[in-house]
């Protein structure tokens, strides 16, 4: 009786990731609308929230089995890692707005706005990773856009605290204050998801 050799299941862990990555965009998506004043969109939110976890875990499981990886097997995780935090920050704005029976207002919607164009540059950006030099020049130009984003979203969480100042009920003060910081904190995630992409680029250059 000859020799069985196990050979390793191929999983293709990039396409993978763009799968994920691709959900997080229909997520933030619906943030954006949500915050443009679509009260439906926050449940298709939870449900992208739910699909984008299924993906991270089918992920991490392949990556277990996988005998060879287009990049550094910590770097798929931590990339993956970090979209899902944006998806998760990005739903639980909405349900602490719920909960503190919070309105989304223009501010808001600038910043998820900003949050989707980079969370769409990420994706632009997985699209290119794995496949040769050019195509790692391209997913580090749509990272870079992505950083940009953040930097908006930033500018106008600074410019929505300064109004702040003017409101005088409290209620409406403490509310905004905390949607607008876990905008903020969905773009930090961003944009270390887009610091991670430089630094896969340049392990495998």
């Amino acid at each position: 009786m000859g020799r069985r050799w196990f050979v390793p299941r191929s999983v293709d862990l990039l396409g993978m990731l763009r799968a994920q990555a691709a959900i997080t965009v229909d997520g933030i998506e619906a943030l954006s609308a949500w915050c443009g004043g679509d009260e439906d969109a926050a449940e298709r939110l939870r449900e992208c929230e739910h699909v984008a976890d299924a993906r991270k875990r089918e992920l991490r499981e392949a990556l277990t089995e996988a005998f060879t990886t287009p990049l550094e097997p910590e770097d798929i995780f931590d990339l993956s890692q970090g979209l899902d935090g944006v998806l998760n920050r990005a739903k639980n704005t909405v349900r602490e707005a719920e909960v503190m029976g919070a309105s989304p207002d223009r501010a808001m919607a600038e910043m998820a706005g900003e949050l989707l164009a980079g969370t769409r540059n990420l994706a632009l950006a997985f699209e290119s990773l794995g496949h040769g030099t050019k195509d790692h020049t391209t997913a580090t130009e749509a990272a870079d856009r992505a950083v940009k984003n953040q930097r908006r979203v930033e500018h106008a969480y600074r410019e929505a605290m300064s109004a702040l100042v003017d409101v005088r009920d409290v209620r409406e003060v403490t509310a905004k204050r905390e949607l607008y910081r876990r905008l903020v904190r969905a773009s930090d995630h961003l944009a270390e998801v887009a610091e991670r992409v430089w630094y896969a680029v340049l392990k495998v250059s």
